[in-house]
């Protein structure tokens, strides 16, 4: 399925970002702009930044996903990244934001 097919099947008309970067939000609503996508900002919720506690990225991205749709009540997209090294062994990994050297 083809992600104009898949767009049309869900009839997805709201998407949150689970972001405050607004750099992240606008390259988000250029990629789904011509879809019919409404892309709302978390901060139209007043939705406080998620916790990311876990090891991956991927489980970081789903925990800041799942917290905007529960505070918002619509469907989240979110995604997080950083640097990893391997002359640092992969550091520093999820923790790249707070990383000093």
């Amino acid at each position: 399925m083809n992600s104009d097919n898949l767009y049309k099947s869900t009839n997805l008309q709201k998407i949150v970002i689970a972001s405050s970067n607004q750099g992240k939000l606008k390259e988000i609503q250029q990629l789904l702009g011509t879809t019919g996508i409404e892309v709302l900002p978390q901060s139209q919720f007043n939705i406080p930044e998620a916790e990311e506690p876990h090891c991956t990225f991927i489980e970081n991205a789903l925990a800041k996903a799942r917290h905007s749709s529960l505070h918002s009540g619509f469907p989240a997209l979110a995604d997080d990244s950083g640097l990893c090294v391997e002359s640092l062994e992969g550091a520093p990994g999820v923790h790249s934001a707070y990383y000093g050297g």
